[in-house]
C-alpha cells in the first residue's frame, strides 16, 4: 500500500511574496513585492525613523484641535447623556403647631445622544517611489492625511452647528435622538429661566426678514442665547461668527443711530485693539476695548457683550452666535464623542501587513461622532427677506 506523501507547506513570505503587495498596480492598491529592499529615502533618511516621527506628530496633532473647533466643542465618551431638569420647591406660611411639607422638587431627565462612525484613509507607497523619493515627498503624504482629518472633523462639527433637523443614533439596537439646538419642530419645550417660559415652537434657527443685516438681527441673536442663561454673568462668553460681508455692516453700527432696515442700534460697535487705526469724533470710551485675540482667534471688535469674529468658513448670508467657556469647556454647545477606550481615540496611524516596514502600507483611522449638548447655547440666523431657515449647502451633516 502506497503511503501518501504530503508536500511540505511553505509560506508565501518564504517565497518573497506578501499579501496585498503586488508587482503591478491593481486598482490603485499595488505595492512591489521587493519593496522591503528600500529602507531609506533617496536623500538618506531611515523609513522606520520617519514612521516613528509620524506617530509623534499624531500625538501633537491630537492634543491641539483647530482653534474654532476647540471653543465650540467638548469631548464626551458616552453615546448618550442624561441632563437633569429640576423643578422648584416653594416655602409655605408657617403655622404654630403644624410642620411644613417636605421639599420634593420634580426631577426629569433629558436624554441627549451622539452618533459615532469610523473613518479611514490608506497610504501606500511602491518600492520605486520610495527608492526615488526624498523625505519631503513622503512627509507630504502624511501632511495631506492630517489636512483631510482636520477637514473631516470641521465639516462634521459645522454640519451639526447649522442643521435644524434631529437625527437618530443606534445604541444597542435602539434608536436614540441626536438633537439640534431648539428647533421648534420636535415637540420639546425649553426649560424656564429666571421666570421666562417658552413654548414648544421656540426655535434657534432664525430668518432676519430682510435681505441686509441690521443691528436688530445681532441683538436678537444675543438675546436668544442670553434668555436661556448663557453669557458673562453665567461664566460664558457670547461669540458671533460672520463672513466679511456681514462684518463690514456690523462695523457701522452706532448706538442710537439708524442703520439698515430702519433699525436703531442699542450699542456701538467697538473695534478691537489690533484693528486698523480710525479717526473718531472726540468722544470718551466708556468701558474697555475688546482684545485683539481671544483663545487664539482674531477679534475684529464687539457689539454689546458679544465678541465679533470674522470667519471665512461662515457662508455669506448667515450669522452664528454661541456661548462658550473657552477651549474644550463643559459649557460649549457641541459634544464630540470619542471611543470609550482611550487607545482608540484621536487620529491613529496603523501599520499594514508587514510590521517591519510599516510605512509601505499604512492606514489613518479616526472614530468620532457629534451632537448638541447645550440646546440653548447657540443660535443661527439666515439673512433673507422671507421664508423658512435653510441649511447652508456647504455644511451637510455627514
Amino acid at each position: 500500500m502506497n503511503t501518501l506523501i504530503r508536500p511540505k507547506l511553505i509560506t508565501l513570505d518564504q517565497l518573497g511574496i506578501y499579501e496585498d503587495i503586488f508587482g503591478a498596480d491593481l486598482g490603485g492598491r499595488g505595492i512591489n513585492s521587493t519593496g522591503d529592499i528600500v529602507t531609506r529615502t533617496s536623500d538618506g533618511f531611515d523609513l522606520n525613523k520617519i514612521w516613528d516621527e509620524f506617530q509623534q506628530t499624531l500625538n501633537v496633532w491630537n492634543a491641539g484641535r483647530d482653534k474654532l473647533v476647540d471653543i465650540l466643542t467638548y469631548s464626551v465618551t458616552d453615546l448618550i447623556e442624561s441632563v437633569p431638569v429640576v423643578g422648584g420647591a416653594d416655602f409655605e406660611k408657617a403655622s404654630e403647631f403644624g410642620v411644613p411639607q417636605s421639599a420634593r422638587p420634580g426631577v426629569d431627565f433629558f436624554w441627549m445622544g451622539y452618533d459615532f462612525d469610523w473613518y479611514d484613509l490608506a497610504a501606500r507607497f511602491t518600492w520605486m517611489f520610495l527608492a526615488d523619493a526624498p523625505r519631503n515627498r513622503v512627509e507630504a503624504v502624511h501632511a495631506s492625511a492630517l489636512e483631510a482629518d482636520n477637514r473631516l472633523m470641521f465639516k462634521k462639527i459645522m454640519g451639526t452647528l447649522f442643521s435644524n433637523v434631529n437625527r437618530t443614533s443606534s445604541v444597542d439596537g435602539l434608536p436614540v435622538n441626536v438633537y439640534t439646538f431648539w428647533n421648534g419642530t420636535d415637540g420639546q419645550t425649553p426649560p424656564p429661566y429666571k421666570g421666562k417660559t417658552f413654548t414648544n415652537t421656540h426655535s434657534h434657527y432664525l430668518v432676519s426678514g430682510a435681505a441686509t443685516i441690521d443691528s436688530k438681527d445681532v441683538e436678537d441673536l444675543i438675546d436668544t442665547i442670553a434668555e436661556h442663561g448663557y453669557g458673562p454673568a453665567e461664566g460664558s462668553q457670547i461669540v458671533i461668527l460672520a463672513n466679511k460681508q456681514e462684518v463690514d455692516q456690523i462695523r457701522r453700527f452706532r448706538a442710537n443711530t439708524v442703520n439698515n432696515n430702519s433699525a436703531s442700534a442699542l450699542y456701538d460697535f467697538i473695534p478691537a485693539s489690533g484693528q486698523p487705526t480710525l479717526i473718531l469724533p472726540s468722544q470718551a470710551l466708556l468701558g474697555s476695548m475688546p482684545p485683539s485675540t481671544w483663545n487664539g482667534l482674531a477679534v475684529v471688535g464687539s457689539y454689546g457683550n458679544a465678541l465679533i469674529i470674522e470667519e471665512s468658513y461662515i457662508p455669506a448670508g448667515y450669522l452664528v452666535a454661541f456661548a462658550t467657556g473657552g477651549q474644550a469647556n463643559l459649557s460649549n454647545p457641541i459634544g464630540v464623542r470619542e471611543h470609550a477606550n482611550p487607545a482608540m481615540r484621536g487620529l491613529r496611524l496603523i501599520n499594514g501587513e508587514k510590521a517591519g516596514f510599516p510605512i509601505v502600507n499604512s492606514y489613518y483611522q479616526r472614530g468620532f461622532g457629534t451632537g448638541v449638548r447645550q440646546r440653548g447655547g447657540a443660535a443661527i440666523m439666515q439673512i433673507k427677506a422671507s421664508g423658512s431657515y435653510d441649511v447652508p449647502a456647504g455644511f451637510p451633516v455627514i
